[in-house]
């Protein structure tokens, strides 16, 4: 199964590529936020592009692991993005921005996408 992980704030969305078979991910781009019609546009045409099966988007727990608002604010999202008719699948995102900094990426948002869906991909290995 190939997908597409997206890291989603508030102003910005960073976008990574993966599957199943080869366990691999890499990073696309960041999509500057404009409105929800035309973010699910656009990552509709990057969807198809990439020729996509499902999204993976990545949940901001806290440390806790708990939801706060900013997850209340990615599920609304999810829920959005499910009118492209792809399977949403939701993953913990906790470090992953941080990780991608550490990881010295150029774009930290195309980065913790990767590193999302890279964590994802090798707990589906297991």
């Amino acid at each position: 199964m190939r997908y597409l992980a997206l890291d989603v704030g508030d102003r910005r969305i960073g976008l990574a590529v993966g599957d199943d078979a080869h366990g691999l991910a890499r990073p696309l781009t960041t999509l500057v936020r404009r409105s929800v019609v035309k973010d699910l546009a656009e990552l509709e045409r990057v969807a198809r592009k990439e020729e996509v099966d499902a999204l993976l988007i990545g949940l901001p727990l806290t440390l806790r692991g708990e939801e706060g608002h900013q997850a209340e604010r990615v599920r609304r999202f999810a829920v959005a993005c499910e009118t492209l008719g792809l399977p949403v699948r939701l993953y913990d995102e906790r470090h992953t921005s941080s990780e991608a900094e550490l990881r010295g990426a150029r774009d930290v948002d195309a980065g913790a996408a990767t590193i999302l869906l890279e964590d994802f991909l090798a707990q589906r290995a297991r």
